[in-house]
């Protein structure tokens, strides 16, 4: 794994976790995806407590998800992450669920989100300290080079 990915959850696929055709059913990938977004954004300062005492919050305007390999009951899957960019009020970012025993990517799933003033319902720019956070964990540099999650 390569120092600007980070692994942001770790679970399981559980029998109620699967339709009709055996297999996880996707509001369960974009359920997981979500958890592996709030550990990513706290790495970098946008942290529960800070969302709340700001009056900030983050909201996603395009996600990307592409199914690569199915999932079944019983597995084990992780997600790996990586912000890509930083810049005023946007950020970018991916994540990769990987079954935990194959290590086969499971699926991907790409974000473009903006910070948010919850008073005004209005993008606001990320604080520096957010930038700050995001640059140590290679945001910007990985946009800059074209490395992505795939």
């Amino acid at each position: 794994m390569e120092r600007e990915e980070q692994i942001t959850y770790r679970g399981a696929v559980y029998p109620w976790h699967c339709d009709h055709m055996g297999h996880m059913n996707v509001m369960w990938y974009v359920g997981k995806f979500d958890e592996a977004t709030w550990n990513l954004l706290s790495s970098v300062g946008l942290t529960p407590a800070y969302l709340r005492d700001s009056n900030r919050g983050v909201a996603a305007v395009e996600q990307r998800l592409a199914y690569k390999n199915e999932l079944f009951a019983g597995d084990t899957v992780f997600v790996r992450s990586r912000i890509f960019e930083v810049r005023g009020k946007v950020i970018l970012f991916a994540h990769e669920m990987v079954n935990a025993q194959t290590l086969e990517v499971a699926a991907t799933s790409h974000y473009t989100a903006v910070h948010i003033d919850r008073g005004t319902r209005k993008a606001c720019p990320f604080p520096p300290h957010v930038q700050a956070g995001s640059e140590s964990n290679g945001a910007n540099r990985s946009a800059a080079t074209g490395t992505s999650l795939e």
